[in-house]
């Protein structure tokens, strides 16, 4: 069986076995990431790297690729050794900012998103009305996020945009979705915000 491939900029990468493979979510929040020359980035769940080798491309002088699969940072690893970058990078195994230390100019973060009452779509799954993932993420990151900086990440219509919004407010943020995609039964959104 072929190795999966995605293409981003006219480079070709591959995802190894047990990694997440960008679909139709990943894509959609790498068209909407917009990111400053120089920046501090966090790739949170990088997977195979896309939205970290995304941000580079864009002039990041520092990607940080977090995920808890040390297989997916193996991934983005050895995808990055493609672009000949000179940007800074780190590594970091962790279960969300367990293990991140620091502030970030920008936090780029594709969830699991799927509602399920048991983990039955590994990568995907979101738990309970698919928030679980995205409820802890959005009351830890500000605590991550430098002053001026920017959070994008992606969900799903189908956990409640509303509530989004509602947290996101209390959090003292502002927000707007970037971007939007309709599938047959959800429409994915993604998320920019940034303290108000």
């Amino acid at each position: 069986m072929p190795a999966k491939k995605f293409f981003l900029r006219n480079f070709e990468f591959n995802v190894f076995d047990s990694v997440y493979p960008p679909a139709e979510d990943s894509e959609l929040l790498a068209s909407a990431i917009r990111i400053s020359k120089g920046a501090r980035v966090l790739d949170l769940g990088c997977g195979s790297g896309i939205q970290g080798i995304n941000a580079i491309l864009q002039g990041a002088g520092f990607v940080c690729f977090a995920d808890k699969n040390p297989r997916a940072l193996e991934n983005a690893k050895s995808n990055l050794s493609k672009l000949g970058s000179n940007a800074k990078t780190g590594f970091v195994e962790t279960n969300l900012f367990s293990q991140i230390n620091g502030k970030f100019d920008f936090i780029l973060f594709n969830p699991p998103y799927v509602p399920s009452n048991g983990k039955k779509y590994l990568d995907l799954d979101g738990g309970k009305k698919g928030r679980e993932v995205l409820d802890k993420f959005l009351f830890t990151f500000p605590k991550f996020l430098s002053e001026k900086g920017k959070v994008f990440f992606l969900q799903s219509s189908l956990n409640g945009i509303e509530q989004t919004e509602k947290i996101l407010k209390q959090q003292g943020f502002s927000r707007k979705i970037v971007a939007r995609k309709k599938l047959f039964f959800e429409e994915l959104v993604v998320f920019c915000a940034w303290r108000e």
